[in-house]
């Protein structure tokens, strides 16, 4: 891990290509919020993108039922994409590793703002990928990925 976030971009690449399903945590109905734009884009760009949101739970975002939890997850889920406050990420991470082995969750990304280095570590340690403090809808085009 770079605790001064300087991923590189075949990193980034690597895990925005491989990631066909994401959790999305933290999404939000309101079209106004970020997470909802993100999801938005995510599934133009041909991914698939779990809402989870316990205080949603039961209604559609974008097409998609929203989820309490990653528990509420059946399907493979190689990335999960985090819409909290960075105060959140350890037990989200805990969480995640909980799930990791049965959903086949392979990154962790956290978005514009949200950063725990300890947390990070210890997924990394687990042997997910982390990418902290960066957006999709930022690193899609730079990367010139479509």
């Amino acid at each position: 891990m770079s605790t001064l976030l300087n991923y590189s971009d075949d990193l980034i690449r690597d895990i925005l290509q491989r990631s066909k399903t994401i959790a999305m945590i933290g999404a939000s109905p309101n079209p106004a919020r970020d997470s909802h734009e993100v999801m938005r884009f995510l599934q133009a760009k041909g991914h698939r993108v779990v809402p989870v949101n316990p205080t949603s739970a039961g209604q559609e975002i974008l097409g998609e039922t929203v989820v309490a939890d990653l528990s509420e997850i059946s399907e493979p889920v190689q990335m999960v994409d985090v819409f909290r406050r960075s105060e959140w990420i350890a037990p989200l991470v805990d969480e995640v590793l909980e799930h990791a082995p049965r959903l086949g969750i392979t990154s962790i990304w956290m978005q514009l703002g949200v950063r725990d280095d300890r947390a990070a570590a210890k997924a990394e340690a687990e042997g997910l990928d982390v990418i902290m403090n960066r957006c999709p809808v930022i690193e899609y085009p730079r990367l010139g990925l479509r």
